[in-house]
C-alpha cells in the first residue's frame, strides 16, 4: 500500500505510549519520548540538512493531547509545550517502521554527547 492511512490512534498516558493501527495491517506501539525527540517540526530537524537539534532530557514527556490537522495528520501536544510538530500519515508510519534503528541511533547520539538518559517508571 502506498500511503498507508490510521485506522485507529490510542494514547495510553500512563505507559507515555502512542499505539497506532494503520489499514494496511502495521500496528505501532511509539513511546512518546521517542515520538518527541524526532518531532517533523523546524525546531527539532532545523531548517535545512544537517541542521537537527539533538533533544536531551525527555524521557518522562507525555502527550496532553492530540489534534488532528485535515485528513493527513495529527499535531501532537506535548506536555513540555512542544507543539510545531505535525505528523503525517507516512512519517508516523515512518517512525513506526524504523523505531528500533531511530532509537538505537539516538541513544548514541546522546553517549557521544555525554549525556546519560534517566531510566523512567512505565
Amino acid at each position: 500500500m502506498a500511503n498507508p492511512i490510521p485506522t485507529e490512534i490510542n494514547l495510553h498516558r500512563q505507559s507515555r505510549v502512542l499505539e497506532i493501527t494503520f489499514d494496511d495491517g502495521a500496528q505501532f506501539n511509539l513511546p512518546c519520548e521517542y515520538l518527541r525527540v524526532f518531532s517533523p517540526s523546524a525546531e527539532v530537524q532545523g531548517h535545512g540538512p544537517g541542521q537537527r537539534v539533538l533533544q536531551i532530557g525527555k524521557e518522562d514527556v507525555n502527550i496532553d493531547r492530540i489534534e488532528p490537522v485535515g485528513n493527513y495528520a495529527v499535531c501532537l501536544h506535548f506536555d513540555d509545550e512542544h507543539d510545531t510538530g505535525i505528523y503525517a500519515w507516512d512519517t508516523l508510519y515512518r517512525l513506526g517502521a524504523e523505531h528500533e534503528k531511530n532509537w538505537k541511533a539516538y541513544l548514541d547520539e546522546l553517549k557521544a554527547a555525554g549525556y546519560t538518559r534517566k531510566e523512567t517508571a512505565s
